[in-house]
């Protein structure tokens, strides 16, 4: 079944049941707290499980002259129905073992009487059950439906538990706490959905009413009181008098049986149906009254319905929030720009690309890719596809490869594909490069450009195809970051604690800030800041230095950003984002890594190593113009770590001091280090300007190829070399 299908069930499901669910799952909660508040009480004597009914009877006998009913409940309590030796009524939990009185029963408060009247029928009686019933039967279909979204986006079973990326906080945990909380919100729906049905009585057969009279056995068997476990037993009726005519009623988990009062013979026994015992097996798990382990699961999967109800439709909304509004028809329009988004992200990209285009009175039309069609008077195609899960189609775009096939463009027609992904998944961009290749094939497609990928919705990826794109068809479109971003809610606010003092040679500073309590991150990512209070937005590689973050910034004449951050003193204040960036992030398992950075690239670097406390070799390759007071707080810190074994080695160069050199030559002159250390499935990390990158990436291609007879596009095929250039 298609992706579609799976997820508009899910939402139509959803939709149809969420008051419903909500009622069920606050009430749920409150129940189950309930269970818990039940074992409190400390009626329920140690080594309950190895009573036997041959202690308990006799010593109840000897102690009351009198006893009419014993019974045990869910939670192991002991209750006894008899007279004492002075005539006065006995109903109280007890000590089975010695027959003291332990406690006394309580009702239920009117409280969790009212809850648990409307968990039940919402206080409609029957009618309210059917509803009830239903919905516990729709809570299945959803939790199924929700398992077959996360195989399709995990790409099969195996990956079920493997790890997410997450681009924003409703969708992440949405997914992730559902793969917890899956097992346990089925049972509870299954189990809810048995006990409605078997309300009204669906799963009764002639033959389970027959049991209502005993079958009297021929063959006499004898109970064995001595070894039965008093845990089997839920309720036992004492005989009223001496009469041999009197016996003993036992009903146990699976059976009700008469016992004669003197030879413990069986008299006749009844076994439950199975209707019975599945009804009491599903109360138990739908309850939790058993056990308070369960009982606390079942209490956190009910929030985590709630939860779900939140997260999905603010997962819907967000999908829904970017809509496609075109100023002209597919028919007449010269630019076609076309868009496969699972979240929406995709498509605000796009439709600033449309806004443009049609700012300069250009004909343009957006469409989704499952829209393909007939376009007679396009001279452009743009392709704006997002990769779902790993590496198939989003949900909009599942049909885009039959629709070209079937309809075939009449005219040439210059296409340029842009694909949306994280280099976090293995199959990044996957589909963006597999419907750039089948328009490849295609007689009238004509490429403009090679295919422009996007990691982690990045502005400045973006700006580098829009540049390209501008450049080949002369029509100038926006290369600002800022016009591609939008300005997030719920920005954090993080506080200045230091600024160094600016390096008049290369107006360097280093900025320490201090998050909040809540905030996660790690050296590597990036931090977002909105310098003008508008959609204009900056990013700053992060170091982690002492749980604070640390930048390092280079003042530029008339900076946005740069300005900003400098005219800031301790004290002060900024709304910020901090943004994961899991492609850049100091590997866990590599035995050697070598850090490449120049100018202020190196700031995620200090953090990596002040948090490499397993001690992995790392050597930190630097390049700077000259020699300054923040290179020289970079050596002291260098030398900090070396000292601590977080850093193997530090190697400097400045390219304009009077022994000049660059990165690339420190590179050089380590040749047979970086083959092996390729070769050997070390991790290369590169951090700072893209110029810088490329220059790297060249001398690192020679070496693998003279030394390694591989080039270096192998290694980073396997992940082995990671960039956050600018």
């Amino acid at each position: 079944m298609t992706l579609s299908f799976w997820r508009y069930s899910h939402l139509a499901l959803a939709v149809f049941s969420a008051a419903f669910l909500i009622i069920a799952s606050v009430t749920g909660t409150i129940l189950a707290v309930d269970a818990i508040q039940e074992k409190i009480p400390p009626h329920r004597v140690e080594n309950f499980d190895d009573i036997t009914l041959g202690q308990t009877l006799p010593t109840l006998r000897k102690t009351y002259p009198e006893i009419t009913e014993l019974s045990i409940d869910h939670n192991q309590f002991v209750t006894l129905q008899a007279i004492d030796n002075d005539g006065n009524d006995v109903n109280g939990y007890i000590d089975p073992t010695t027959g003291k009185i332990i406690g006394t029963p309580t009702k239920k408060s009117d409280f969790i009487n009212w809850v648990t009247g409307l968990h039940r029928s919402l206080f409609l009686h029957e009618t309210g059950r059917i509803f009830i019933g239903i919905n516990s039967f729709l809570l299945v279909l959803i939790a199924l439906s929700g398992f077959a979204l996360v195989i399709n986006r995990q790409r099969g079973l195996r990956n079920f538990f493997s790890k997410i990326i997450k681009e924003y906080f409703a969708q992440y945990y949405h997914v992730l706490l559902g793969r917890l909380a899956l097992i346990p919100i089925l049972i509870i729906a299954l189990s809810g959905t048995y006990l409605s049905m078997d309300r009204f009585h669906l799963f009764e057969n002639e033959n389970e009413n027959q049991t209502e009279n005993p079958t009297t056995t021929q063959t006499k068997k004898t109970f064995d009181l001595k070894n039965t476990p008093l845990a089997n037993v839920t309720k036992i009726e004492f005989p009223f008098s001496d009469d041999p005519e009197d016996y003993y009623i036992f009903e146990l988990k699976d059976r009700k049986i008469e016992v004669d009062q003197y030879s413990n013979a069986i008299v006749s026994e009844e076994q439950f149906p199975t209707t019975k015992l599945l009804s009491d097996l599903s109360l138990d798990l739908h309850t939790g009254r058993t056990n308070s382990i369960w009982a606390f699961i079942i209490g956190l999967a009910s929030l985590n319905i709630l939860f779900f109800i939140y997260s999905g439709f603010a997962m819907t909304f967000k999908r829904r929030a970017s809509r496609i509004k075109n100023k002209f028809k597919a028919e007449e329009s010269k630019y076609i720009l076309l868009v496969g988004s699972e979240n929406g992200s995709s498509l605000r990209f796009a439709n600033a690309i449309l806004k443009q285009l049609n700012d300069q009175g250009k004909k343009a039309h957006l469409a989704q890719l499952n829209n393909y069609t007939s376009y007679p008077k396009a001279e452009h195609l743009l392709i704006f596809t997002s990769t779902y899960g790993l590496g198939d189609a989003p949900s909009n775009a599942s049909k885009f490869v039959a629709l070209l096939e079937k309809n075939s463009q009449q005219q040439a027609i210059n296409y340029s594909v842009i694909g949306f992904g994280s280099k976090s998944y293995p199959d990044f961009c996957g589909y963006a490069k597999e419907v750039d290749a089948l328009l490849e094939t295609k007689t009238w497609a004509n490429r403009l450009l090679e295919l422009q990928t996007v990691n982690d919705k990045s502005a400045e990826e973006f700006v580098n195809w829009v540049q390209l794109w501008s450049a080949k068809t002369g029509i100038s479109l926006s290369t600002t970051p800022s016009v591609y971003n939008h300005i997030p809610k719920g920005l954090q606010q993080l506080m200045v604690l230091d600024k160094t003092t600016i390096s008049e040679t290369d107006q360097t500073f280093l900025l320490t800030l201090r998050a909040g309590i809540r905030s996660k991150f790690t050296s590597g990512d990036l931090l977002a800041i909105y310098p003008a209070n508008d959609n204009r937005e900056r990013l700053y590689s992060i170091g982690k230095r002492n749980g604070n973050l640390q930048l390092a910034v280079k003042l530029h004449p008339s900076g946005l950003g740069s300005g900003f951050l400098y005219n800031l003193k301790p004290g002060d204040t900024i709304k910020s984002q901090i943004i994961s960036n899991h492609a850049f992030h100091f590997p866990k398992k590599a035995s050697q890594v070598a850090l490449i950075s120049n100018g202020t690239g190196i700031a995620p670097f200090l953090g990596m190593i002040a948090q490499n406390k397993k001690k992995t070799n790392v050597h930190l390759y630097s390049g700077f113009r000259q020699e300054t007071e923040i290179t020289k707080h970079y050596q002291d810190f260098a030398n900090e770590m070396i000292q601590k074994q977080y850093l193997t080695q530090f190697h400097l160069a400045y390219s304009r001091e009077a022994n000049h050199h660059y990165v690339m030559d420190l590179i050089q002159i380590d040749t047979d280090f970086f083959a092996n250390l390729l070769k050997n499935g070390g991790i290369i990390m590169i951090c700072g300007a893209l110029a810088m990158q490329f220059d790297v990436e060249k001398v690192l291609d020679a070496i693998c190829i003279s030394k390694n007879n591989a080039t270096l596009s192998e290694y980073k095929a396997k992940g082995q070399i990671q960039t956050d250039c600018y």
